[in-house]
């Protein structure tokens, strides 16, 4: 299957958030063989990026007992943080989504991980999940 073009949006990365980066990065580099690609610090979180061909699963684990990422952990323990969707135009697309509804976490672009430009959607307005868009 050929990879989406440029100008669609597609599946950046599934953000997955735990307590021990040790013991998640050991299944990744233990059973399938991948390292990581990253290591970075953003919004109060470890984060491990891990290549899968067009689209990366990042690991999360809380450097600050308020932090986002320990807050969810919290509420919901380890699995699945977010979801993460490349968009051509991010403006854009934070508009049509004020147009149809949805709640932003974030009023304007934000840095995130990686030195990209971020958003996130309240989940409250997304079937329960958190989404996070990104150019």
């Amino acid at each position: 299957m050929a990879p989406p073009p440029p100008d669609r949006p597609r599946l950046a990365h599934v953000g997955v958030a735990g307590a021990d980066l040790d013991a998640a990065l050991a299944f990744y580099r233990d059973v399938l063989g991948i390292g990581p690609r990253s290591w970075e610090t953003a919004d109060g979180a470890t984060i491990v990026s891990l290549p899968f061909g067009e689209c990366d699963v990042e690991l999360l684990t809380p450097q600050q007992a308020e932090g986002p990422v320990a807050k969810f952990l919290a509420r919901r323990g380890p699995g699945i943080h977010h979801l993460c969707y490349r968009v051509p135009d991010l403006e854009a697309a934070m508009a049509d989504c004020r147009k149809a509804g949805y709640e932003l976490v974030d009023p304007t672009p934000r840095p995130g991980a990686g030195g990209g430009r971020i958003a996130f959607l309240h989940p409250r307005s997304t079937a329960g999940i958190l989404i996070e868009l990104t150019e």
